[in-house]
């Protein structure tokens, strides 16, 4: 087994943004891994403060870091590595402003600065000590200065116009260079920037290799990373996340350690052919290719110069590009010195110059791409991970405009293209990072089409945005609310119980009494009339009235008592069979009255089975639910309101009611709440209705269930199972009258 070796840390500068600079950060650690042989674990650094604590508290054994740093740590590091920018190791400062509104050191007094971070060389140290070597104090100068954390970010906000100047590093102190690293940042839109000064040049930034990096691996890391960018095997891309073409050891010391030990160099061999495939030119950065010595190979058979299995595949390419007159590219396998390599090979056409007699010639270009084909592995992995994630990713900007949705996204979410920042998952993610909420708090949830989303909202820095993970949770929160239900109805039966047993009694004494009291203030009333006292009949019928209003309300506290004891009792024993539409039908005459003012009714009554259960306690959930609807309806749009009620079986021949109404509708939040008992919108009612309702449903083996949309209505659908027919049972008749279908 092979032994576990602890991984080399590598920490980044923050300055190098989000997105495309962690991918090639992470592509540059697995290089480093392939070619060292030991794992490299790359991290970016919140601050360029927390990067210099972890670099002095020895916690780092690599770290990309500023010029200041650099310098500062090179005494006590094995060594420092400088990046190289068009050849050089050192660097200016440029201070940019736009193009629209030219400045000049003379005319800052009173602009404003945006610079990248207090710890940046050529973002902000620089620049600011160039301002006070010209006698311009920035303190004095400047109406604002910002920090904005990366290059990108400061060039966009003067771009903007939320500031004048900011500062960007060159290699060299002419606009045409500067224009280069300035579309690196904001691409097309360099040409509104212009410069104005260039500071004097100081060492670049670069890598720093602490005293807690072993030896050997200091040695074999000088090594590979001045050579990086040489080797000719396709691998300088890597180096684009330093904005660099390689790293020199700094002039100013030496490692600490031996010399560097030899590492491979890939293949990389130019040569242009004649028609007869024999070498016009041939070049290799050592003299070598193939493992063989190919100096003075003018004039002889590629093949020859580089062996039959090398040599012959490169000049039927070469010859296939010339017969054609288009180039070509051809990848091939070769051991090579005892290891297996690949190659790539490119062929172009040569025609001789206008008026020579020459024949047109072939140019080769062949590349070792060992390495780049290891890392392409690893790329391919890094972007499958999103890809192939089974849990919806998405990454929006800053106004929840749709940057990357993976296919689960697009699946789970059909609409969110063309929805797009209005979709109702788009606008939770950014509700919840603009609150401002702490890390530990719990995470968003979206309910859509009756599954539960819970998000993890992650923001992007540079470019500023936010990446949300989307985890489907629905088995989970009805779990949740299942547990959460058991919970609140066993407290609230032993609450029912605990109220039937105090309150019931006093409660039927109360009633007992105020009927009889009102009935023989009542008979005394009419004696008084009957006996010329009008004027004490009068105070009596007082007092009537208050016995009669305070009848109702114990009449009201028993009703409230009743429901609480339905909501905690168990389904009853002895079910039977029971026909919904008779039973709707009566529901329906109780609450005519009422409707009549409010709403036009619609019977859509079709054959359903009977259901098994206690007609009396069906009859309580749709008067519940049919006195809900008539309510959510004004009398001021009687005329254009509708009561529709349905009945139908469904796919699985369970037995379905709809009530639907036309009213005013439910926000998402009410209809989440809808069956909590206790929970109502209108200030006479209980809360209960509705939670007995779902419980007498329930019980049942049903469910109940609500749909709204607000200013449009609520429809509100009961599903119980059929009942099953025993042999002793007589059959139903369910078919309704033909004046079940109607309008009333």
């Amino acid at each position: 087994m092979t032994p576990l070796t602890a991984p080399i840390r590598f920490l980044l500068s923050p300055s190098l943004g989000e997105v495309k600079e962690h991918v090639r950060a992470e592509l540059f650690g697995r290089a480093l891994t392939q070619r060292l042989g030991r794992p490299v674990v790359v991290e970016l650094a919140p601050s360029y403060e927390a990067l210099e604590r972890e670099v002095a508290e020895g916690r780092v054994d690599l770290a990309w870091a500023t010029a200041e740093q650099c310098t500062a740590f090179e005494p006590r590091a094995r060594a420092v590595l400088r990046a190289v920018r068009a050849g050089r190791w050192y660097y200016h400062a440029a201070l940019v402003c736009r193009a629209e509104r030219p400045l000049t050191l003379q005319t800052l007094k009173g602009t404003r600065a945006a610079w990248v971070a207090p710890r940046s060389t050529g973002g902000y140290l620089l620049p600011a000590r160039y301002l006070l070597s010209q006698g311009l104090a920035p303190v004095e100068l400047f109406s604002e200065e910002r920090f904005h954390g990366t290059y990108r970010k400061a060039l966009l906000a003067v771009l903007a116009g939320e500031a004048d100047l900011t500062a960007i590093y060159s290699s060299h102190p002419e606009e045409n260079t500067l224009r280069a690293y300035l579309a690196e940042h904001v691409g097309a839109d360099e040409r509104r920037l212009v410069p104005f000064a260039f500071t004097e040049p100081t060492l670049s930034d670069g890598l720093i290799l602490t005293w807690r990096l072993p030896e050997a691996d200091a040695t074999a890391l000088v090594s590979i990373l001045t050579t990086l960018g040489g080797g000719g095997a396709g691998l300088e891309p890597l180096l684009g996340i330093f904005d660099s073409e390689g790293f020199v050891l700094s002039p100013v010391t030496s490692p600490q350690s031996p010399a560097p030990r030899a590492t491979r160099k890939a293949e990389y061999l130019a040569a242009e052919l004649d028609a007869r495939e024999r070498c016009l030119r041939l070049w290799t950065p050592t003299g070598l290719a193939f493992g063989r010595n190919v100096r003075h190979a003018e004039g002889q058979p590629l093949s020859a110069v580089l062996g039959t299995e090398a040599g012959a595949p490169l000049e039927a390419l070469a010859r296939a590009a010339r017969h054609s007159g288009v180039g070509g590219r051809v990848e091939y396998r070769m051991e090579v010195e005892g290891e297996t390599r690949w190659y790539s090979a490119e062929a172009t056409v040569r025609a001789p110059p206008p008026g020579s007699t020459g024949s047109v010639s072939s140019a080769l270009l062949v590349r070792d791409v060992t390495e780049l084909r290891a890392l392409e592995d690893e790329l391919y992995r890094l972007a499958s991970f999103p890809l192939l994630h089974p849990e919806p990713l998405l990454e929006l900007g800053p106004l929840g405009e749709l940057r990357y949705a993976n296919p689960a996204a697009h699946t789970a979410f059909p609409d969110l293209l063309v929805r797009g920042p209005g979709h109702p998952l788009v606008e939770a993610a950014l509700a919840w990072s603009r609150r401002g909420v702490a890390a530990s708090d719990s995470p968003p949830t979206v309910n859509l089409g009756g599954r539960h989303w819970e998000l993890t909202v992650a923001p992007l820095v540079d470019p500023e945005g936010l990446r949300v993970f989307a985890k489907n949770v629905t088995a989970r929160k009805q779990m949740e609310a299942q547990l959460f239900k058991a919970d609140r109805m066993a407290q609230l039966g032993s609450l029912a119980a605990s109220v039937g047993h105090e309150m019931g009694n006093p409660l039927a004494y109360m009633l007992a009494n105020l009927g009889f009291a009102r009935e023989e203030l009542t008979r005394m009333r009419e004696i008084l009339r009957e006996r010329d006292g009008a004027e004490l009949a009068q105070e009596l019928g007082d007092v009537v009235e208050a016995l009669v209003e305070a009848t109702d309300g114990a009449d009201r506290l028993k009703t409230i008592v009743q429901d609480l004891r339905m909501l905690s009792r168990t389904p009853p024993e002895h079910l039977e069979h029971v026909d919904v539409v008779p039973v709707l039908e009566h529901a329906l005459s109780l609450i005519r009255g009422e409707l009549r003012h409010r709403a036009r009714l619609e019977k859509d009554f079709r054959p359903v089975p009977a259901v098994e259960g206690d007609e009396t306690r069906l009859g309580q959930v749709f008067i519940n639910l049919l006195h809900n609807a008539v309510q959510a309806m004004s009398e001021l749009d009687a005329a254009r309101n509708v009561l529709r009620v349905a009945t139908y079986t469904g796919p699985g021949g369970e037995v379905v009611v709809e009530v639907q109404d036309t009213g005013a509708g439910m926000s998402r939040e009410v209809l989440a709440r809808l069956f909590e008992p206790f929970f109502t919108t209108k200030p006479a009612s209980t809360g209960l209705g509705l939670s007995v309702s779902h419980a007498i449903v329930t019980s049942l083996g049903g469910t109940l269930r609500a749909e709204s949309r607000e200013g449009v209505g609520t429809t509100l659908s009961i599903t119980l199972p059929a009942a099953v027919d025993r042999p002793h049972d007589p059959p139903s008749n369910n078919n309704p009258s033909p004046s079940g279908r109607g309008t009333g």
